[in-house]
């Protein structure tokens, strides 16, 4: 990540991104894609999603580096290309708890993922718990976020300790997407960056760790961009502009959040412009469900009744039975529900493709579609993009390279973007 950071310093075209997500077929596409390139892939992982109880995919941190490692060895991508990551790491899973309780597993939390491997560490302390104010004082962000760093540094191993590099500060809102529609965001202020990194510098020397000072990499703020249901805010640079030049005059860059469904010209100006680390998770997964989506709908009309996997119906199922994770987004109103469901831009349904039936129900969608040919005319309706590269020789219709090149569309905007 040093390097990378160097590079952009010296070429403000020069980012990277960072893949948020734990669908294997996510992290295969990205793989593949960047298997001849022979650049860094960044790999990460959210304390929601991977934690020292499971998480919501049931993967504690070295569980998560096992199965992202077993990902490459089956697309043979070189381990040593790989970045591992952990996104929000403090107490934003235990807001509900006191800050006392909520502090102590966030620093089993960062211990772990460490451990595990994981050299790329966000440090986010930004989360009121239940006995805190709202917002947190931001001396109190840093001197939380300090705390959890020292954890860091004595956990990390020798052969990661030159690597380890340390992210600071969070987006406005918190991560996730908006719950309600939104027309537009406030880009962060200079004075608040400012405070982010001195408060974060005091509080690291206040905790004798000064020395990572020189391990933090980036800053994360808010750059103007986000999305809620429906609705996409761009990134319009000129409204950054006085933050970007603050960043530059810094041995550091910004991270940028949220910037899933970004056209590929902002992505490059975000870039170009020293956000130039941006994470994408949702757009990856949306793409993932469309895929899917359209394929049910071909398998619709080659596969008789009795054979069919019903694929979009136990997926309903399955959502409808399990409101805990899209409940608070996605409000009362049925026929808004199973619109969002489907296809909001926040793409809760990411966080059921793990489910026994889900999985079920997409290998016998898979299944179906292998032991067919699909026709072109049909491929054209439902993946018309994919149509075109099948027409070329380019790919085969097989249904999991579909699904892959469907998800590489995304991958190859930010892939270009960082170039």
């Amino acid at each position: 990540m040093k390097d990378i950071v160097k590079q952009h310093k010296s070429n403000s075209s020069i980012g990277v991104y960072s893949v948020c997500s734990a669908h294997p077929f996510v992290i295969e596409a990205t793989f593949a894609y960047e298997l001849e390139n022979e650049t860094q892939v960044i790999i990460e992982a959210t304390s929601n999603q991977v934690n020292q109880f499971g998480g919501y995919t049931g993967m504690t941190p070295i569980d998560f580096v096992n199965y992202v490692y077993e990902i490459a060895d089956k697309t043979r991508f070189p381990k040593d290309r790989i970045i591992l990551g952990g996104d929000h790491l403090g107490p934003n899973c235990w807001q509900n708890e006191t800050a006392g309780e909520a502090m102590e597993k966030s620093r089993e939390l960062i211990k772990q993922y460490v451990e595990a491997g994981f050299t790329k560490i966000h440090l986010d302390a930004s989360m009121s718990c239940a006995d805190d104010t709202m917002p947190l004082d931001p001396s109190i962000v840093a001197h939380r976020a300090a705390e959890l760093c020292t954890i860091a540094e004595k956990y990390v191993s020798n052969e990661n300790r030159d690597k380890i590099t340390y992210i600071i500060g969070t987006e406005v809102p918190v991560p996730g997407g908006e719950a309600c529609e939104i027309d537009a965001v406030h880009v962060t202020k200079l004075k608040d960056v400012r405070a982010t990194v001195d408060t974060h510098i005091t509080a690291f020397e206040a905790f004798g760790i000064g020395d990572a000072i020189n391990k933090v990499i980036g800053v994360v703020v808010q750059p103007g961009v986000e999305f809620d249901h429906s609705n996409v805010i761009r990134y319009d640079k000129l409204k950054a502009d006085e933050i970007s030049q603050y960043i530059e005059s810094t041995a550091w860059v910004y991270e940028a959040h949220s910037t899933d469904y970004q056209t590929a010209t902002h992505l490059k100006e975000l870039v170009q412009t020293h956000f130039s680390i941006l994470k994408v998770g949702p757009a990856l997964t949306f793409a993932l469900r469309e895929a899917l989506f359209s394929l049910a709908e071909i398998e619709n009309r080659l596969v008789k009744t009795e054979q069919n996997s019903q694929f979009k119906q136990v997926v309903d199922s399955v959502l409808l039975d399990k409101p805990k994770y899209w409940k608070s987004y996605y409000g009362e109103k049925h026929s808004d529900i199973i619109n969002n469901l489907h296809f909001s831009f926040s793409d809760r349904i990411r966080y059921y493709w793990t489910d026994d039936r889900i999985q079920a129900s997409q290998q016998r969608l898979i299944n179906n579609l292998n032991d067919i040919d699909i026709p072109l005319t049909i491929l054209s309706q439902f993946m018309p993009n994919q149509y075109i590269k099948v027409s070329s020789g380019i790919i085969t219709s097989s249904p999991k390279m579909l699904i892959i090149d469907k998800i590489q569309e995304i991958i190859a905007q930010y892939s270009l973007a960082c170039k």
